[in-house]
């Protein structure tokens, strides 16, 4: 073959493959649409094994990194919803690693998963020796993003698909309380409050609470109303005492004016794990990761509202939002969604080449 020739078949080869990556992005966008698990192993070498599942095909080494980070859900990794995108993953060359977060699994947010979330990715970035992709889910948002501005995680997180997320704490209280924010465009919105989102946040919260017997009662009351939402409370909330209470009174509270306050009066270990979760304090313009930011115009959970927010505020972010996304799962029926998520997924492929290139 001449060199003209070898040189006219890689600039083919070149050109075919924007193409091609947009014929797999299809593919992978249909899949991640599934509910049924892909064909990567489930692997938990000894390396890894103590932070995670590992899902690839033959070297795990060889392929790019991504860290499929879990929201709050007692399930944490084993989830089948999240072992079915994880091994969609690794079918579309991917080297996958879902940690295990033992806070989120207790339906516990906290500001030490940031230091979980990096020391993960500092793993998974040693086994393929590169940087890494980090997908997190609801709150695990807010601690990678965190994780992206520390050490270890800084040096090894060059992207952060972010689904469902949030940037302003108190924002995000506000709706999961009273129902009221911004919606995708801006504009005041007040609906009926999900009651599973409130009490998931006074579960999260109960254990720093001083007195032992108020940490039980509040996690009582959260248990009990996160089953039925009218289920009565007046036994347990008799036995508060004052830090119990001015949780209590938060989330009881429908007034939206009065949330500043109420957060202002939560005992000061509620008070300080709030703060350093909070994304709006955040030095975000020293995030090198690029950010894909997703989020459901109607999200039950967290408001539209905070990914557009993060968007505005981080630096190389783009913003895609979705019309039937309920929260971290799609429904069906949206061919618009359809195409945004197969834009998402182009990028996903576009970053996993690039890495590959390096």
């Amino acid at each position: 073959m001449t060199v003209a020739a070898l040189l006219a078949l890689v600039v083919a080869a070149t050109a075919a493959r924007p193409l091609m990556r947009a014929v797999e992005a299809i593919q992978l966008a249909n899949n991640l649409l599934g509910h049924d698990g892909g064909l990567g192993e489930r692997l938990v070498p000894d390396a890894l094994g103590r932070t995670g599942d590992l899902y690839s095909h033959g070297d795990a080494g060889a392929r790019p990194g991504l860290l499929l980070v879990p929201g709050a859900d007692q399930a944490g990794k084993d989830h089948p919803r999240l072992i079915s995108v994880a091994r969609r993953l690794a079918d579309a060359g991917f080297t996958v690693l879902v940690p295990e977060i033992a806070n989120l699994r207790r339906l516990q947010a906290r500001a030490a998963d940031a230091a979980a979330i990096g020391h993960a990715a500092a793993a998974l970035g040693e086994l393929t020796r590169g940087p890494i992709g980090v997908i997190a889910i609801s709150y695990a948002v807010g601690p990678a993003i965190l994780a992206a501005l520390e050490t270890p995680g800084e040096a090894h997180i060059a992207l952060i698909l972010a689904v469902g997320g949030y940037y302003d704490m108190g924002a995000v209280i506000t709706f999961l309380t009273t129902g009221a924010s911004l919606d995708a465009e801006g504009r005041v919105s007040v609906r009926e409050p999900n009651p599973y989102g409130k009490w998931v946040f006074a579960l999260s919260n109960a254990d720093t609470l001083t007195d032992p017997g108020e940490r039980t009662a509040l996690s009582a009351i959260a248990i009990r109303r996160m089953g039925h939402a009218d289920s009565p409370i007046d036994d347990l909330a008799a036995t508060l005492g004052p830090e119990g209470q001015a949780v209590l009174a938060l989330l009881v509270n429908r007034r939206p004016e009065a949330v500043p306050g109420l957060m202002a009066a939560l005992p000061e270990s509620v008070g300080v794990e709030l703060r350093a979760l909070d994304l709006k304090t955040a030095p975000l313009d020293r995030l090198k990761a690029r950010l894909l930011l997703v989020h459901g115009r109607d999200d039950p959970i967290i408001p539209a509202s905070e990914s557009v927010a993060l968007a505005a505020a981080a630096p190389r972010s783009e913003l895609y939002l979705f019309d039937r996304l309920r929260h971290v799962i799609f429904e069906p029926g949206a061919v618009g969604d359809a195409l945004t998520l197969m834009r998402v997924a182009y990028h996903l492929l576009e970053w996993r080449d690039r890495r590959f290139a390096d």
